[in-house]
């Protein structure tokens, strides 16, 4: 972070688009600041291309100014219903968004997000901020321009790495019950701590997240998964209650049950872990969230057997059964993007399990049959899954690993979709024993493929037809 006088940051708001910005405003008689992020971010030295622009006076007069000056090349949006506009215009090589919205203030009924708005002034607009450091502005004005407003001292919250509000906790998220996610997403991205006063809020009002579309929840649950370190925010909502209402099959994975002097671990923490290792190594936002879900069958499948401890048997296939009905309610898309989640979630064991025995070729050929183009990232998510503090284990099962990616490596040079799919398909099955589709069929085609992800002959077409005709005879479709 740096700090900077009101002339170094008019220095650094010298830039056509702030000064048309200033002219526009002045032209009106109006008083204008650039607010929010792009204020904060200065601060922070973090790069930042859409602008937002309070006037106290109609923002949407500001903004048809601001067109007109530039002209054809801009393109100008008017919100009236929200009393906002926004101009969008490439100059100098960068391309320029700019949110327009006049001075207001805010009054919320309690069981509605929609507020009651009318015209306020400067510090109106700054009271209804989410939280300090979003609540900062620099007037655009000639007269004052690069002038710092900052009324609750979002600039020293900054500089000891606080999120606090601007107003009493209880009333900031009572009025927009989101703020409670996206002030967990401002610490889990800037990986700041949540000032006292507002997390003792946020346990106390977590109950308000329940009038909140599952599309808003969704979009923040995603910012805090691509933070750099998204362990951070699941920890604040689990701590906070805020996990329990919106993915409670994650929350419940946090109890250790202790058994004849055995515990099993914390599935929940452990899952943190698990999310952070696959985040130092791919950006993949639905490897993330195949990670946070790999374990979530846990609860449902845990068992007591005196004789071994503590069980998850078949934990992989009851949660790759619960991410539909997730996604579905976190409105997440019902697409390919879940059934790869699904896919990961039911297969993460696999790899385990081979690397954890002989690594096999059969077994090896069984799970790239089975992941296809998936398998690098369902590598990633096993890898990722060792946590065990048994640094000899844990060396025993990356080396098995290792053994497995270059099997794979070495079936993927030689085409694996040719090489483990029989040259003899279904159809010239149906031909030469004129059956229709039918579970004999199915059958001879799993006993051809089973022969050869297992290496038992060539896949090719004589050795599988000799195979083929013996399994048919046993099965009565032809005399020997």
């Amino acid at each position: 972070m740096k700090l900077y006088t009101d002339e170094e940051l008019a220095e650094l708001l010298d830039q056509d688009v702030f000064h048309q910005i200033s002219e526009a405003a002045d032209r009106l008689g109006l008083e204008c600041y650039v607010v929010g992020g792009y204020v904060r971010d200065i601060f922070l030295e973090r790069p930042s291309n859409d602008i937002d622009v309070v006037v106290v006076g109609s923002g949407i007069a500001v903004a048809e100014e601001l067109k007109r000056m530039v002209g054809k090349r801009a393109h100008l949006s008017v919100f009236k219903n929200f009393g906002t506009a926004q101009v969008k215009f490439r100059q100098k090589g960068r391309e320029y968004e700019v949110e327009f919205v006049g001075a207001r203030k805010e009054s919320y009924s309690h069981d509605s997000r929609k507020p009651v708005v009318e015209d306020g002034t400067l510090e109106d607009d700054q009271n209804r901020r989410d939280f300090t450091i979003n609540a900062m502005a620099i007037c655009l004005n000639h007269n004052r321009f690069g002038e710092l407003v900052d009324p609750f001292n979002g600039l020293a919250d900054l500089e000891d790495g606080i999120i606090a509000t601007p107003l009493e906790p209880d009333i900031t998220f009572s009025d927009d019950p989101l703020r409670m996610m996206r002030c967990v997403r401002f610490a889990t991205q800037l990986n700041f701590q949540i000032e006292e006063a507002t997390y003792v809020a946020l346990e106390r009002m977590a109950d308000r997240i329940r009038i909140v579309s599952g599309e808003r929840i969704k979009d923040e649950l995603n910012k805090i998964i691509m933070a750099p370190h998204p362990s951070i925010g699941f920890d604040y909502l689990q701590r906070t209650g805020l996990l329990q209402l919106i993915l409670p099959e994650l929350a419940a994975l946090d109890i250790v049950e202790q058994k004849n002097g055995r515990a099993h671990k914390n599935n929940f923490y452990h899952t943190l872990e698990v999310l952070e290792n696959v985040s130092a190594q791919s950006d993949n936002l639905w490897l993330r969230w195949a990670a946070l879900m790999h374990d979530i069958g846990k609860t449902k499948s845990k068992r007591w057997d005196p004789a071994i401890g503590w069980t998850f048997h078949s934990h992989n296939l009851i949660g790759a059964k619960m991410v539909p009905q997730i996604f579905r309610r976190l409105m997440l898309p019902m697409d390919m993007k879940m059934k790869y989640v699904q896919k990961l979630v039911d297969l993460h064991m696999r790899p385990i399990a081979i690397a954890d025995d002989e690594v096999t070729d059969s077994a090896v050929r069984r799970l790239l049959n089975d992941a296809g183009e998936d398998i690098d990232d369902l590598m990633t998510l096993c890898e990722a899954d060792i946590t065990s503090k048994n640094e000899v284990r844990k060396k025993l099962f990356l080396e098995n690993f290792r053994m497995v990616r270059e099997k794979l490596a070495d079936l993927k040079t030689k085409d694996y979709v040719r090489l483990l799919q029989p040259v003899i398909d279904g159809n010239e099955i149906m031909e030469l024993f004129h059956l229709k589709p039918s579970r004999e069929v199915g059958v001879l085609k799993q006993y051809l493929k089973d022969a050869v992800l297992d290496n038992q002959v060539e896949n090719e077409r004589e050795p599988l037809m000799r195979l083929l005709m013996e399994k048919a005879h046993k099965m009565g479709l032809v005399e020997k």
